[in-house]
């Protein structure tokens, strides 16, 4: 039996690691966290076929110089002096241009589409995770913005998504949660929910009946090669023999390539999140908070709220108190009844969002490396895109015939 090391367990980790385990692979993962924080766990629980436009678009380089200037704003880029920072960069303009975006998002429609079918699978066995389908809203309170939407829409409509373009008064009929301070809002009802505790909870379990032996606390320090193909892992806790490799790092997976020579461009994207628990009034569906960039989602009987988008580097690990300021501004300015209060510091969550400069995930199978697979780079959408990947990573590494077309997820 073929053993398979997955390196990272977060999301895309362990949903490689079920999927390798079902096709009858010897799987062990790899992380040096206790596997139990990280963005799989503090992130929105959003799954959103609706979201098929990269963050490297057209007007994206603009906005982003205006918002650098704004300490609350949505996007930001800590301005340092680091080779890869500039490379980053230089990439990020290539590929702000509207034949990348037209070319990206059918290839982010199907691969969203497949993972919400996977999480229907997963929901039908055991739906411990809240797994809900009441789409998502994008709420906007000014005319540029709901312009801005409904382009958006009708996009996501040409590529076969169901979109409903509603009023005030037809966002007040369907969230009747609490009241919604907007002019309008765009409903994606293809898009859907759940509790990404209680999921990471579920995928553990999975893989514990499947015989997946999780190594946690573990540091992968390097890689011994024979030749082009990878025989070892060296860690802190000793060497581990290996056929496949699959590096699932998120945000550190650069690092990790580095040491087999590999140059992957990712940087991390920092965003806060804070739950409220045991909230009767609150926002029953999923929505986006369209000039705060903030994500709300109800999940069972809590509500969390998440945002901004601060590109930075992996040792940075302050809350930055301005940027969960502006969080909390968008959240009062839209559901003036909720008088949300800056959480304490404890309560407040940080991660890394692994960001590629194309705005589209890593899912690939390594040219030079002929055992090393690719799955990393899928920024905000890790939990969204995470079944469809492990399921890619499993063809890939049995030589099938991938479920959707990958050529768009190339390094």
């Amino acid at each position: 039996m073929k053993k398979v090391a997955v390196i990272g367990g977060g999301i895309i980790g362990l949903c490689s690691a079920y999927y390798l385990a079902k096709e009858g692979y010897e799987v062990s993962v790899f992380d040096e966290s206790d596997m139990n924080n990280g963005c799989s766990y503090g992130n929105a629980g959003m799954i959103v076929p609706s979201h098929i436009i990269p963050l490297a678009q057209p007007g994206m380089i603009a906005q982003g110089i205006k918002w650098m200037f704004d300490s609350r704003s949505p996007f930001y880029v800590k301005p340092r002096l680091s080779k890869d920072l500039i490379n980053w960069g230089m990439q990020f303009y290539k590929h702000a241009n509207l034949r990348h975006v037209e070319n990206a998002m059918p290839a982010l429609r199907d691969l969203s589409l497949l993972s919400k079918e996977l999480y229907q699978d997963f929901a039908k066995e055991n739906n411990s995770f809240f797994y809900e389908e009441k789409g998502l809203l994008m709420l906007y309170k000014s005319d540029k913005v709901g312009e801005e939407m409904h382009h958006e829409g009708k996009e996501a409509e040409r590529l076969g998504l169901e979109v409903d373009y509603l009023s005030k008064s037809e966002v007040a009929l369907l969230e009747k949660g609490t009241n919604t301070n907007v002019i309008g809002g765009v409903h994606y009802k293809s898009d859907a929910h759940l509790y990404p505790q209680k999921f990471m909870a579920f995928i553990k379990q999975e893989l514990s009946r499947l015989k997946v032996e999780i190594h946690s606390q573990t540091s992968v320090k390097d890689f011994v090669l024979e030749g082009n193909k990878i025989e070892k892992i060296v860690t802190d806790k000793g060497l581990f023999r290996t056929d496949e490799v699959v590096l699932a790092s998120g945000s550190w997976s650069p690092f990790l390539a580095k040491k087999l020579n590999i140059s992957i461009s990712i940087l991390p994207g920092k965003g806060y999140s804070f739950t409220l628990k045991d909230k009767s009034q609150k926002p029953s569906i999923p929505s986006i908070l369209c000039e705060g960039k903030v994500a709300v989602t109800p999940m069972a009987n809590d509500i969390r709220f998440g945002g901004t988008m601060e590109i930075t580097h992996t040792k940075d690990n302050k809350i930055n108190a301005n940027r969960l300021q502006g969080i909390i501004n968008s959240i009062n300015d839209f559901y003036p009844d909720m008088k949300v209060e800056m959480p304490k510091t404890e309560d407040t969550w940080f991660g890394f969002r692994p960001c590629t400069p194309s705005g589209m995930p890593i899912i690939a199978r390594d040219k030079k490396i002929v055992n090393l697979t690719l799955a990393t780079g899928h920024a905000m959408m890790g939990l969204s895109l995470a079944p469809a990947t492990g399921k890619i990573i499993t063809e890939i590494i049995s030589g099938k015939p991938t479920s959707v077309a990958i050529d768009r997820f190339q390094i």
